[in-house]
């Protein structure tokens, strides 16, 4: 299948902000869907992103640190079930402070896991713009 996920988002937030909500690990559990991690912005440095699991998922996305470019660029494998694919943000702020944030996840197998995907940034997406208002 080979499908990508590839969504933009503007915050009303420094860029600095905005980094410090992708790459704090306590910031990143309070608008991930994942309540736990032990993410940290050092190229191959391996995480997890966990949840409680359900009968069809065991809620665990094991992760590493691909690339780490402050406060501009950051990417990691996000490896769940048969899916392996790679995150990637790429953010941008304008001359009136609103910082772009591009999204790429890419490499999807399977519909579902696409699909799901898709649902379930635009939904944590939500919850960053709530965050980063605080």
């Amino acid at each position: 299948m080979g499908k990508d996920v590839s969504l933009d988002f503007q915050f009303k937030s420094a860029i600095d902000k905005v980094w410090v909500a992708l790459t704090d690990s306590n910031t990143l559990a309070k608008w991930m869907l994942f309540p736990q991690n032990d993410f940290k912005p050092i190229v191959g440095h391996k995480f997890q992103f966990r949840t409680e699991p359900n009968q069809w998922w065991d809620g665990i996305v094991n992760c590493e640190v691909l690339e780490v470019g402050e406060p501009h660029r950051l990417s990691y494998t996000w490896v769940s079930g048969v899916e392996n694919t790679t995150v990637t943000w790429t953010l941008k702020q304008d001359a009136e402070g609103t910082t772009h944030v591009h999204l790429d996840q890419t490499g999807f197998k399977e519909e579902q896991a696409f699909s799901g995907a898709l649902y379930g940034w635009q939904s944590m997406a939500n919850q960053l713009e709530k965050v980063l208002a605080d």
